[in-house]
């Protein structure tokens, strides 16, 4: 039987520890579960001004490269611009793309205009200006953990832009996990522009609905885990 790779992409500020209630249910079901930690997300990194998002696609590409079987891609949130340039130049070599409350960018995306030209890492925000719907399901357990072990997110990242150039791309069915947005609400956005610059519009995508706040690897993690296996083998 052919070996499933599932490699998981955190969002800003997470490393790997951001699946821990996520794998072990992957791994249950017979599938390989690589959660990474991108470089300058690991506690101890000091020199995140110098990491750009090309760095960040880059560890992944090198993951799939030595990986035998289908790859399976999952990325939460910011991990979503880190999708779009491992798909773009590894189309051949990915069985399908999950998105988690995030999509397909671009070419040219910036993943967070509001980053300045000499701002060299973003830490984690207030939890006021995440908003009260991102953070639906998160108990304050929850909130403490997440504000424990963040690390601000290499500026360079989050300002791209998203380097796409291979139409192949578009051959890799999407699935598109919602959880803070609906897909009802999500779809209109499918064109390109802001405000998510998403290219769902060119993908054959299926619309997964998980109602819950921005985190849910944290707030419904075996509902996450269970629509990833869905999106795997249905």
């Amino acid at each position: 039987m052919t070996q499933t790779a599932v490699i998981l992409v955190p969002g800003a500020w997470l490393g790997a520890w951001a699946w821990d209630r996520v794998v072990g249910t992957l791994r249950d079901e017979g599938l390989d579960a690589y959660p990474l930690t991108l470089p300058g997300l690991d506690p101890d990194a000091t020199d995140r001004g110098s990491i750009t998002l090309d760095d960040h696609a880059q560890v992944v590409v090198d993951l799939v490269d030595t990986l035998p079987g289908d790859v399976v891609l999952v990325g939460h949130s910011a991990g979503g611009s880190v999708l779009s340039e491992v798909v773009d130049q590894r189309p051949d070599r990915i069985r399908r793309a999950i998105y988690v409350d995030s999509g397909p960018q671009e070419d040219g995306a910036v993943p967070n205009p509001q980053i300045g030209p000499d701002q060299a890492e973003e830490p984690l925000p207030p939890w006021e200006a995440l908003g009260e719907q991102s953070l639906q399901g998160l108990s304050d357990e929850d909130l403490a953990e997440f504000a424990r072990r963040a690390v601000p997110h290499p500026g360079a990242v989050r300002r791209g832009p998203v380097r796409l150039a291979n139409p192949a791309r578009h051959t890799v069915p999407v699935t598109a996990i919602c959880t803070s947005l609906s897909s009802e609400e999500l779809k209109p956005m499918a064109h390109g522009g802001p405000p998510f610059f998403t290219e769902l519009a060119e993908f054959d995508v299926t619309y997964v609905d998980l109602p819950t706040g921005h985190w849910p690897m944290w707030s419904r993690p075996d509902d996450l885990a269970a629509a990833i296996v869905e999106a795997i083998r249905g």
